[in-house]
């Protein structure tokens, strides 16, 4: 397949659903997690009853968060991002449903209420008791000057929006997801290579119910034999010229 061939099934989408993964942002260089130097090579991930359990793993964790050493966030959307933007301002796309904590998305104009975060958001955090949103900014002076592990004015401990190892995926953002691929008409991937269950199976679901299937990926995914189009490219360029101003 090709980039034409691209273009000509994003032309020809009503009601387009894009699902991203960590190949779309590594091009504006954000690591991914599992290949050869992505993050789990560099630090081992801080499960989620370890985080709640262990004051020492609880701080490690603010420390790689304040440090950038997982290097989630502080980057600029690419050409990628911008022409998923394009088609979610034309209408085109009617959600982004992303395996990424990076917020990259949004900081490309895709209105937050489009943006399905099935794995968190790195760029604030969040309590466990009461859900309530903490800036990382305010939380990181106090942790800085003092040493102080952040806890919300309710009491709860105050974790980063992301979703970690041994915690639940999110009921809301999970439902969501599965009503928009149920009403899409063609399933556009991006840059997954759809290892990660259960965010991996909406593909399935999109194709099973009708849609069309579309993968772009530098690497083959176990999906590719159900897709309609397979096209392994880079993800900026490809939907750069597939996408029209």
């Amino acid at each position: 397949m090709s980039r034409a061939d691209l273009a000509r099934l994003i032309a020809d989408a009503k009601r387009l659903v894009v699902f991203t993964g960590a190949g779309i942002s590594t091009e504006s260089g954000i690591p991914d997690f599992r290949s050869p130097g992505g993050v789990w090579s560099r630090m081992k991930p801080i499960y989620f009853q370890d985080f709640v359990s262990d004051p020492a793993r609880r701080r490690e964790a603010w420390e790689r968060a304040f440090s950038g050493r997982a290097g989630w966030t502080g980057r600029a959307p690419n050409a990628g991002h911008h022409a998923v933007a394009r088609l979610v301002a034309q209408g085109k796309a009617t959600h982004v449903i992303t395996q990424n904590v990076d917020n990259l998305h949004q900081d490309s104009g895709v209105p937050a209420d489009q943006v399905i975060e099935l794995h968190g958001n790195a760029s604030y955090a969040t309590c466990l008791e009461c859900a309530e949103r903490h800036e990382l900014a305010e939380l990181k002076e106090s942790f800085l000057k003092a040493g102080e592990i952040p806890y919300c004015r309710c009491g709860g401990l105050v974790k980063t929006a992301t979703i970690s190892f041994g915690q639940a995926m999110p009921a809301g953002p999970m439902a969501r997801a599965e009503a928009a691929t149920l009403e899409c008409d063609t399933f556009l991937v991006l840059g997954s290579s759809l290892v990660v269950h259960p965010a991996a199976g909406f593909p399935l679901l999109a194709k099973r119910n009708g849609a069309t299937l579309a993968i772009v990926n530098r690497e083959a995914t176990d999906l590719d034999s159900y897709a309609d189009l397979v096209l392994h490219d880079e993800i900026g360029p490809a939907m750069a010229g597939a996408v029209l101003n």
